[in-house]
């Protein structure tokens, strides 16, 4: 069942500088679901979305940074990960995943029936981070890093996601990084599973969004 929930606004000018954090809904990454991974870096998550598009910030502060891969679709967990599943309330959902230097890598279907979206189809998202886009050796961090996201909604093929202010969606925002020298796997909404496993929509949050004038 659902527990936590996120009221996401409409944000109107999108382009300005720190519009997502004044007028976005903050969430904290802060579930350690599994003990034996019990290392917490600090993530806050501001979101927002426009008529076309649904905007993330995520804010990371960690020991450790790496991005060693830099193409769409690689396998960014093992990196400085960030990352938002959504679905329509079906047992098929979206996983988006980012590395701290925005390479993207997006999947769809069911837990036990996953396709990538397609190459084209993933290029179109946008991400812009503050440690730039050129892959980042493992290396100790005296600072944090911030990953912003824009994912149209073109990209769905539910139409739920044509009026998204009239529906109610089901999502997770995660935090990992496999192979850092201190794994770790956080989240919004907490999962109670044995091992650590993102892909657990029944342990999905509701989230809404807002609409344009309520």
């Amino acid at each position: 069942m659902p527990g936590k929930k996120l009221q996401i606004p409409y944000i109107e000018f999108p382009g300005a500088a720190g519009v997502l954090e004044k007028q976005g809904v903050m969430a904290e990454i802060n579930e350690v679901n599994w003990p034996d991974f019990s290392y917490q870096p600090e993530v806050v998550l501001f979101c927002g979305y426009t008529s076309d598009e649904i905007l993330l910030n995520y804010r990371v502060k960690e020991s450790h940074v790496r991005a060693l891969n830099n193409e769409i679709n690689a396998e960014v967990y093992k990196d400085s990960c960030v990352e938002f599943f959504i679905s329509t309330g079906d047992n098929r959902f979206y996983n988006f995943e980012f590395n701290c230097i925005g390479t993207s890598y997006a999947a769809y279907g069911k837990r036990e029936d996953r396709k990538l979206l397609d190459k084209a189809v993933v290029s179109r998202i946008r991400t812009e981070s503050t440690l730039g886009n050129k892959a980042v050796s493992t290396r100790e961090i005296d600072s944090s890093w911030e990953l912003t996201i824009a994912i149209p909604f073109s990209i769905f093929q539910e139409k739920e996601f044509l009026n998204p202010g009239r529906h109610t969606f089901y999502a997770n925002f995660y935090k990992c990084g496999d192979e850092l020298p201190r794994p770790h796997f956080l989240s919004w909404n907490p999962i109670r599973t044995e091992k650590p496993d993102f892909h657990q929509p029944e342990y999905f949050g509701e989230i809404s969004f807002l609409n344009k004038h309520p």
